[in-house]
This record gives C-alpha cells, structure tokens and sequence, in this order.
C-alpha cells in the first residue's frame, strides 16, 4: 500500500513534530478559514489525533466582511467535522477600524476571539495556518517600511498558546495536500483584493519569483529564522540591561554606554514600562529619547505616546507624564 502524497507527509510531520511536547489529554485548536492553508493543516491534525495522546477541536471566525460569510463559516465548520475535529465552534466578531487598517482591525478582533475561546474550552494551543509564503510576504513588507531586526524576523513558531506549525510549507503544498485527500476547501475573494497590503505583497512575491527564479519566498523566510535568532538576543541584553538600570532617572552616561542596537531595546522597554502605549512606540520616539544621550546640545523634552516627557537634566534622564 502506497504512502499518502509527499506534501501531505510533510505537512502532517510538521504537526507531529509541533505538538510532540503537549501533555496527555491536552486540547488542541485548530483556527480555520476554511481556505487551503488550514484546511490543510487541519486535515494533518485530524489525521494526526488518531494515534496522539492530545485532542483537537477547531474555530471558524466569521469576520462578517462580505456578503454570505456565515454561508462560508457554516460550511467550513461541517468541514471540519467531517473531518473528525470536535468541538468546532464557529464565532462571529465585530471588526471595527480604529485608524490601524482593516487587515489590522480584524486580525486584532481574530485573536482575541481565538484565545476567549480557548479559554472556554482549556486548550494548550491554538495551531494557525501560516506558510512559508506568508512569512515570505510578512519579511518583503517589513522590507518596504525600513523595519529593523525583529519586524524583519517574520511570525515566529510560537508565542504564548499560539502555534504555527505550516511555516516551513508552502501554499502549493498545502492545495496539492488536499487534492490527494478529496478534502474541500474555498478561495476566499479577499485575497485577490489588491486594496489590501499583503495580496499586493503576494503578488509582489510571485512576481519577484518570475523575474529573479524561483526560491526568493524560501530565501526571505530563510532570512527571518536568521534574523529571529539575532533580535532574540538583543531583546536579551535588552532585557538583562534594563534591570542593571533599575528604576529612573538614569545616568546618561550609563545609557550612551550601551551598544545602540540594545540601547533602543532598552528605550522601548522603559517607554512601556513608563506607560507609553506599546503599539504606538515606534523608531521615532526612541530615537528622540536616544538624541538625549548621543546628541545632547541642550534641547528640550522629547514628546512620547501615553503623554510621556523625556527630559534630561544635569546629566540625568527621566522619563514622566
């Protein structure tokens, strides 16, 4: 009897091998659009719960932006059935734009859907469909905005409770996966919607693969694992020099001592800790902290978010409302 088909063999060891440290008994949710990607992988953790000592059950959220979404989530939802996951549990969220972006506004009201959920049915992890060519077009956008090292890393395996176990699989993977075991899946319309940043990203990348060869979506993926490991240790020196500071004021000195490469970890973590709102911290604002110590030539507070002032005073610095 033959094996099932390579992408499929591959997709399913990526789970096994993303799950093998979960207790017995533990729950595993699978989020799931029903498009190709966590179709795919939710097939392989269907198929993989079979021999486990771990369940799994899925989420479909229905971001209510076209016409006929509950139709879709409802019919990914007996998908997944079908498929053997239990419970599935299909939410509907409210995606309201507050100034971020509508990619941004329903990926923010996603998550949070997906961890009350969890929470409602004590899952360790919550598995997402993310690919290597997600990751490809995640790192070309952080390209584009002049990120620094850690937007450059891209979406890491893990964080928290969530899981991305497809990181390493392609999209075509996954559609060839799902051929071979007669699962459904949908396209969703969105995604040929160039008003949105990452289906103009994706074409970029396809376009890149055209004119350049294939292997630049492996290479730009292959260049966040690297980039991971290097803004995993600055945020540890980060982290180490930021409890030899203690508490404000800090001697500039001190701080203008430091490599700049941690010094503007350090920036953002006493920002945070100050009360500045951390998605609003950006370059800007530590660099103006940053101006105080390497740039001093008597000029006034630095303006932050959450109301802060940066101040520095007979050779001291503090950061207050």
């Amino acid at each position: 009897m033959s094996g099932p088909h390579p992408s499929t063999a591959t997709i399913r060891y990526a789970v096994r091998s993303a799950l093998a440290d979960l207790s017995p008994g533990a729950v595993v949710l699978v989020a799931c659009s029903g498009g190709g990607d966590s179709m795919a992988l939710a097939e392989a953790v269907a198929h993989e719960q079979r021999r486990a000592h771990w369940c799994s059950g899925a989420v479909v959220v229905d971001h209510g932006l076209q016409p006929g979404s509950d139709e879709v989530a409802a019919r990914a939802a007996g998908w997944l059935r079908d498929l053997g996951l239990d419970p599935v549990a299909v939410e509907r969220v409210t995606v309201s734009d507050n100034g971020s972006g509508l990619e941004a506004a329903a990926r923010d009201a996603r998550y949070a859907v997906l961890g009350a959920v969890a929470d409602r049915v004590g899952a360790a992890v919550v598995l997402l469909g993310h690919t290597l060519d997600d990751q490809a077009e995640q790192v070309l956008l952080g390209l584009v905005r002049g990120a620094g090292a850690r937007s450059l890393s891209g979406m890491p395996p893990a964080r928290d409770r969530f899981r991305r176990p497809l990181l390493g699989v392609t999209r075509t993977q996954c559609r060839e996966s799902l051929e071979a075991e007669g699962v459904a899946w949908w396209d969703d319309p969105m995604n040929e919607d160039t008003s949105f940043t990452r289906v103009r990203a994706r074409r970029a990348v396809a376009d890149l693969e055209a004119d350049l060869g294939p292997g630049v979506a492996a290479a730009l993926a292959r260049s966040a694992d690297l980039l991971r490991e290097d803004a995993d240790h600055l945020d540890a020196l980060a982290d180490v020099a930021v409890r030899e500071l203690g508490d404000g004021p800090w001697r500039a000195e001190v701080l203008a001592a430091l490599p700049r490469a941690v010094r503007t970890r350090v920036w953002r973590r006493l920002l945070v800790a100050a009360g500045a709102p951390a998605g609003q911290v950006g370059t800007r604002h530590t660099d103006a902290c940053d101006a105080l110590v390497t740039s001093w030539r008597g000029q006034g507070p630095a303006h932050l978010p959450g109301d802060l002032r940066a101040t520095r005073a007979d050779g001291w610095v503090t950061l207050a409302r």
